[in-house]
């Protein structure tokens, strides 16, 4: 006799149940008839499985390669040529399902993106949509920021594609890409320590498959395609990728955006007001502080040394080391990879950082050799011209690095960082710092002198002080109005630690040894006092300028 086998509908809801023919109600199905039932389903078709069948067949009665291939060019670059991205923003829906594409196919970690969605508003009066979208991702640059600011060289443009790739096993974490590309291209992943950015997923171009963003568009709104290198360098020459960015000819940027409204140059983006504190950078803070303080004190007893006077050099030089070392450990505390610093000097022929850390690592030496120099049993081996001659030529090396400092943030064009906010206030830290540190020296043995060095140090803290006051912040010529509003809103407190600090350690205290006021007992432990005030004011000032910067 077969067995029959109860089955209970609850536990198969996919499956019916037989009805009773003269009641109508549900009756349980025996194993037989669930078996077959089951067999039955399983040889059915989902939605998706019928429709690749129709594709795949010969039953549409067109080709569909064409529509497809439409969105990749029919031949690779020639000379002169490279891949460029192609945007419709017209087409573009903001859906985001390029940005979902891109971290699915390419593997990325929870919340990296190599894509993103911006969105432009339209100006006050336009007749057209208030609203368009923007999918971006890196422009494969034709003088790309990244590669030339990398000081271990972990990025490279591929010769036949044009195709910027970024090297992850050459990285070693230190982020300037981030501040150098305009575009805010490279993502810093701290996990991994390294950058990561899109690489148009050259490995799908190569078998002739489109990158994932081009696959997922459900509007086709990207593409790719072969552009002519001269072509872009005279379209780049004056204009802008998208309103408010950095002018292209910066870097070259290949992508293009296609548009047919007629307020399009006139668009803004929809966080064109956004004055959120960016980044702080909080080694990089320490370590131009403290580097700039340390060749401020080195030059002021180099001078000091040219008019014969010994008596502050060994403590000075003491003080500049123990400033320079400290500055120069926390600067490794940036890196992702702490342990690959040693490729820092890579990139030395186009990387101002490579520069930077070069002049500072023969500053090091220099400072150590003029130190031993200057002490009581270095002067019995070395006379007084060999050790102005190193000292001089640690100052050198110093002011060196100082000016790679500088040049590294005005590579990147933030008007924040220009040219002449950047120079007055680094140059400004190595004076007004620089003295407060040579007073203390000279307070150990000399009051006299101290009080000479302290009027020196109060005018140009003064002047650094007002200037700041007056330009620093406050003039359109020198800063964007966002960074100004960024000051005022979000960084109240910290400026006014930085001029508290200042006018405190670096006017009111160095006058109040002039005016012979404290005992001699207490002038040591008073310029230490007005000393740290003033690196206390310099780091807030440098915080700022790291916060108050705006991306393009």
């Amino acid at each position: 006799m077969a067995a029959r086998c109860l089955i209970d509908d609850r536990l198969t809801p996919s499956l019916d149940v037989r009805a009773d023919s003269a009641s109508g109600d549900a009756l349980p199905l025996t194993l037989d008839q669930f078996i077959a039932r089951a067999l039955q389903q399983q040889g059915e078709l989902t939605a998706v499985e019928r429709f690749a069948q129709w594709h795949d067949g010969p039953a549409i009665g067109h080709d569909l390669a064409p529509q497809y291939r439409s969105l990749l060019p029919t031949h690779a670059p020639a000379t002169g040529q490279q891949y460029a991205f192609d945007v419709d923003l017209d087409a573009c829906s903001g859906c985001k399902a390029c940005v979902t594409a891109c971290h699915s196919l390419n593997g990325l970690d929870e919340g990296e993106a190599f894509r993103e969605v911006g969105t432009l508003l339209a100006a006050n009066g336009a007749t057209d949509a208030a609203i368009q979208y923007v999918t971006t991702a890196c422009h494969h640059c034709l003088e790309p920021a990244c590669a030339a600011a990398c000081p271990v060289n972990a990025y490279e443009k591929d010769p036949v594609t044009g195709i910027v790739r970024h090297l992850d096993d050459q990285c070693f974490g230190c982020q300037y890409c981030t501040l150098a590309c305009p575009y805010d291209v490279p993502k810093y992943h701290a996990g991994k320590g390294i950058v990561r950015k899109c690489d148009m997923c050259s490995q799908r171009l190569a078998v002739g498959e489109a990158p994932a963003c081009v696959q997922s568009c459900p509007n086709q709104a990207i593409r790719i395609t072969v552009v002519d290198c001269d072509e872009v360098l005279h379209r780049t020459e004056t204009s802008q990728l998208a309103p408010g960015a950095v002018t292209s000819a910066f870097t070259r940027p290949t992508s293009s955006f296609r548009t047919r409204r007629e307020s399009a140059d006139s668009r803004r983006a929809i966080d064109a007001g956004d004055v959120r504190p960016q980044h702080v950078h909080a080694a990089l803070v320490i370590m131009l502080a403290l580097t700039q303080a340390s060749v401020g004190a080195a030059a002021v007893t180099a001078c000091m040394l040219v008019v014969g006077d010994r008596g502050i050099a060994a403590s000075s030089f003491s003080l500049a080391m123990g400033c320079a070392l400290l500055g120069i450990a926390s600067s490794t505390l940036h890196l992702g990879r702490p342990a690959y610093a040693f490729r820092a000097l890579i990139g030395i022929r186009h990387s101002w950082l490579s520069r930077e850390i070069a002049a500072f690592s023969a500053y090091l030496p220099l400072l150590g050799m003029a130190w031993a120099a200057s002490t009581n049993w270095g002067a019995v081996y070395v006379g007084r011209g060999a050790t102005l001659v190193v000292s001089l030529a640690a100052v050198a090396a110093g002011a060196a690095g100082v000016w790679c400092s500088a040049k590294i943030y005005q590579f990147t064009r933030r008007p924040f960082w220009s040219g002449g906010l950047t120079w007055v206030k680094f140059s400004g830290t190595c004076v007004v710092a620089g003295l407060s540190l040579a007073i203390v020296a000279k307070s150990f043995s000399a009051r006299e002198v101290a009080s000479g060095l302290a009027i020196c140090a109060a005018t140009f803290a003064g002047m650094k002080l007002l200037w700041e006051a007056g330009w620093g912040i406050g003039s359109a010529s020198t800063a964007t109005q966002d960074s100004r509003e960024t000051v005022c809103r979000h960084l109240r407190g910290t400026l006014a630690i930085r001029f508290l600090c200042g006018v405190v350690g670096g006017v009111v205290m160095p006058l109040v040894i002039v005016t012979g006021l404290i005992p001699a007992g207490a002038l040591v432990p008073w310029t230490i006092v007005a000393a740290a005030l003033v690196l206390c004011g310099e780091l807030a000032e440098r915080t700022i300028y790291f916060a108050a910067v705006r991306p393009w």
